[in-house]
C-alpha cells in the first residue's frame, strides 16, 4: 500500500489535518505534491540510496517532501528544529545529504550554515527564501504530478537525540521490493487501526515514533491529525474536536494531562478514543493507573528504539496484571546479560539484548555499531532491565544514568518516578553528582508547578516525602529547583545537560 493507491480510489479523502489551523490535505493533493518532489529529486541526479536532510517544524508540506523521498528510494534524515547550528551542520554532513530542505521559520539557524555543508548541492526553503536557498514551492511547480518511472521504497535515517556525545545515525537496508509491495499494516494488526480511524500525532514529526506511525497510517488510508505543538489542554481539545480514535503519547504527556485542573479535563469528550499508545520512557505506575482509570483499558505500551532491533508490547490488561512492565517481546527474543555478557536468570537486572528483531548499523561509525553488539550477535539500545517469571520485561534505567555511590549501584528512574507523582511537582530529573567520600551522590532538580514553592522548606518536604516511600540510599540527598527542565518535545529529558553542568561546577570530568 501507499498513498497513490488511495488517491486513485478516493482523491478527496483527507490524508491529514493540521490541528491548530484546521488546514487539510487530501490524498490526491499529497500524491500530486509527492510526485512532483520525486521528479525534482531525479532531475537533481538523486538515485536510490542517496540522502536528503530535512529541518522542519510540523509543517503542512512535511509529509509531501518525505513521501517524495520515500517513493524515490532515498534515505531521508529529519532533524530536530531545536538543535543549534553546529549540531545541524554535523548531522547534515554526517548523513551525506545532497539536498537540504528547511523553512523560513528556521532561517535564524540555517543562515549560519552557509559554506559549511559541502556535500549539499541544492538547498531549498519553504514559505520564502534567504540567500543560499531556493524556493521549494517554485522548484516543484513545473514538475509532473504523475509518478516517476523507477519508484522504489526509501527509508528514514534518523539520528539519536544526542543525550550522550554526538548523535548517531541509525541506518537500515533499503527494501529490495517494489514501492508499496508487501508492506504489513502493523498498526492495524496490533491496535486495530483502519482506513476509518483517525490518528492524533501530538509530537514532533522528525522523531522516530511520530514519523513512522504517521507514515504507516497514511500508507494504509488512516486520516492523521498533526498537532503543531503539544499542550495538554490543546491535545484534549483535538481529541474532542476531531473525534480521535487512535493516538500515541509519552509518559510526560500523561503527567501533563493529570496535572490539569479536573474541571478543565471534564470539558472535553475523549470517549471516541479506542486506542492510546505510549512509549519512549518508563511510565510511573501511579500515572498509568490513573490514565487507565480515566480513559479505560485502551492504553497500550511498547518498548523499542529507532534501531528497530526488537519490539516489546503489552495491553492494559497485561500491564494491570504485571504493573510496571513494558510488555513481552513479539518479534524477537530477549536476553538479560551482566557486564561480562553472561545471561542472567529471570528477576535479575542487566543489559537488555534483542535477538532476531532486525538489523541496523550506526552510519559511518563501526565502533559504535560494534559497541551495541553482544559476542553472539545480539544488539542492545543500552537499557537495563529484567524479565519476570512470566516473560514480561521491566526497565530499570539507561545504563549510562546509573549512579555509583559508595560502591552501590543506584538507578535514578525510581526516584524520578516517585517525585513526579507529588501534586506540587511538574517535572523532575535525578542524576549523580560528585561526592568526595562516596564518588557520587544522588541529586534531584525539580520544576515545581508554582515557582513560589522553590524554597528550602519545600525541598526538605520533598526529601522527607521521598524517604517515606523509597529506600534512603535511592533518594536524593539534595534538591535544587528550576523554572524549566531541558526536555525534548518528544518527552525525552536531556539529563546529560544538567549532569554536565553540575560536574563542571565541581571541577570534575565525567
Amino acid at each position: 500500500m501507499h498513498p497513490g493507491i488511495i488517491a486513485a480510489e478516493n482523491p478527496g479523502k483527507i490524508a491529514y489535518i493540521m490541528a491548530e489551523t484546521g488546514q487539510t490535505v487530501t490524498y490526491g493533493e499529497l500524491e500530486a505534491r509527492a510526485n512532483q518532489g520525486a521528479h525534482l529529486f531525479r532531475r537533481l541526479g538523486l538515485n536510490k540510496g542517496d540522502h536528503i536532510a530535512i529541518l522542519l517544524e510540523n509543517h503542512p508540506r512535511f509529509f509531501q517532501i518525505v513521501w517524495a523521498a520515500q517513493r524515490s528510494g532515498l534515505y531521508y534524515t529529519a532533524i530536530s528544529w531545536r538543535l543549534q547550528p553546529d549540531e545541524v551542520e554535523y548531522i547534515v554532513n554526517n548523513c551525506e545529504a545532497r539536498v537540504f530542505v528547511t523553512s523560513r521559520l528556521r532561517a535564524d539557524v540555517v543562515e549560519r550554515l552557509e559554506g559549511k555543508m559541502p556535500g549539499v548541492t541544492q538547498a531549498y526553503m519553504l514559505d520564502g527564501t534567504i540567500p543560499g536557498f531556493d524556493s521549494w514551492e517554485e522548484a516543484i511547480a513545473s514538475m509532473p504530478e504523475t509518478p516517476i518511472a523507477d519508484q522504489s521504497e526509501g527509508a528514514s535515517m534518523l539520528y539519536s537525540s544526542g543525550t550522550t556525545g554526538y548523535p548517531k545515525g541509525v541506518k537500515k537496508a533499503l527494501s529490495p521490493l517494489p514501492y508499496g509491495a508487501d508492506i504489513p499494516n502493523l498498526t492495524g494488526m496490533l491496535w486495530g487501526m483502519t482506513a476509518d480511524s483517525i490518528y492524533l500525532s501530538p509530537a514532533p514529526l522528525y522523531h522516530s515514533a511520530p514519523l513512522n506511525f504517521t507514515m504507516g497510517a497514511l500508507r494504509h488510508g488512516t486520516q492523521v491529525v498533526v498537532m503543531e505543538h503539544f499542550d495538554a489542554e490543546s491535545a484534549l481539545r483535538a481529541i474532542d474536536r476531531y473525534r480521535i480514535t487512535h493516538s500515541q503519547w509519552v509518559p510526560t504527556m500523561f503527567v501533563r494531562f493529570l496535572k490539569l485542573d479536573p474541571a478543565v479535563r471534564a470539558k472535553y469528550d475523549v470517549s471516541s478514543l479506542k486506542c492510546a499508545i505510549h512509549a519512549a520512557a518508563p511510565c510511573p505506575v501511579p500515572v498509568k493507573e490513573e490514565m487507565i482509570s480515566w480513559w479505560g483499558p485502551i492504553i497500550f505500551e511498547y518498548y523499542a528504539g529507532t534501531e528497530a532491533n526488537g519490539f516489546v508490547h503489552c495491553n492494559s490488561q497485561e500491564w494491570l496484571a504485571h504493573k510496571g512492565t513494558v510488555g513481552k517481546p513479539i518479534n524477537c527474543q530477549l536476553h538479560i546479560c551482566d557486564d561480562n555478557g553472561e545471561v542472567l536468570p529471570s528477576g535479575e537486572s542487566g543489559t537488555i539484548y534483542f535477538a532476531g528483531g532486525g538489523e541496523f548499523e550506526y552510519h559511518n561509525d563501526p565502533e559504535k555499531t560494534r559497541g551495541s553488539r553482544h559476542v553472539k550477535g545480539w544488539s542492545t539500545l543500552g537499557d537495563v532491565g529484567y524479565v519476570d517469571g512470566d516473560g514480561f520485561l521491566y526497565l530499570t534505567d539507561r545504563k549510562h544514568f546509573m549512579i555509583i555511590s559508595g560502591g552501590v549501584n543506584i538507578y535514578p528512574q525510581e526516584a524520578e518516578n516517585l517525585l513526579i507523582t507529588h501534586p506540587r511537582v511538574l517535572d523532575v530529573a535525578v542524576f549523580g553528582v560528585p561526592n568526595e567520600d562516596f564518588g557520587e551522590e544522588v541529586k534531584a532538580v525539580v520544576q515545581p508547578r508554582d515557582m513560589q514553592d522553590a524554597t528550602p522548606e519545600f525541598a526538605l518536604e520533598l526529601l522527607d516525602w521521598c524517604r517515606e516511600r523509597l529506600s534512603h540510599v535511592k533518594c536524593p540527598r539534595t534538591i535544587d529547583f528550576r523554572a524549566e527542565l531541558p526536555r525534548h518535545p518528544t518527552g525525552k529529558l536531556y539529563k546529560r545537560l544538567l549532569k554536565d553542568e553540575y560536574w563542571a561546577k565541581a571541577g570534575k570530568a565525567i
